[in-house]
């Protein structure tokens, strides 16, 4: 049976959009019943709209209610930014994409150009991405998988975060697509 899938976003949507194809195409076991937007008018809205995603603007309306009445077997953050309270934790595993190798660059602050920025200033000679389930504490949970890029002669945080990006894409339906098989 597919398993049921949340994901909240506050951007773009290119993270959500690559969990929403990987679902559609059957690549994941899952479902994606609900979009949950960190505010309106975002890309990933648009995006949602694309695939027949049903979507809660986080405002006024209550949040909690309408996460228990989706019932989810999973909840994933796909460039959301807010801090997810422990009643929302207490429902079902949540799982997280981070821009760096965690456990460095990680914590309160740490999310886009902020990240590639401080992995450029450190001299690091490598960067990637972390899915991690997440836990009370910024950046903290149990790291699921990485993958690492290069950092090359002359990258901008631009640069840094396109490659990075480019395996984000890959990297989190796979994640989401062993949770789903049960193998986490």
């Amino acid at each position: 049976m597919n398993k049921k899938i949340i994901v909240f976003a506050s951007g773009g949507g290119s993270n959500f959009e690559a969990l929403a194809k990987a679902a559609q195409s059957g690549d994941i076991k899952g479902q994606i019943v609900l979009l949950v937007a960190g505010k309106p008018a975002i890309g990933a809205i648009d995006k949602a709209a694309k695939y027949n995603i049903p979507v809660f603007v986080e405002g006024p309306g209550d949040l909690l209610s309408a996460l228990k009445a989706a019932g989810p077997d999973l909840i994933c953050l796909a460039g959301y930014l807010k801090k997810v309270p422990q009643n929302i934790l207490d429902i079902c595993p949540v799982m997280n994409i981070h821009p760096a190798l965690l456990p460095k660059f990680g914590g309160k602050g740490m999310h886009g150009a902020h990240v590639h920025r401080a992995v450029l200033a450190a001299g690091e000679a490598e960067s990637g991405a972390t899915i991690h389930f997440i836990d009370a504490d910024y950046d903290k949970g149990t790291i699921i998988a990485q993958a690492k890029v290069p950092v090359l002669p002359g990258d901008t945080p631009q640069t840094l975060a396109a490659r990075v990006l480019e395996v984000e894409h890959k990297l989190y339906p796979q994640a989401v697509k062993i949770f789903c098989e049960g193998k986490l």
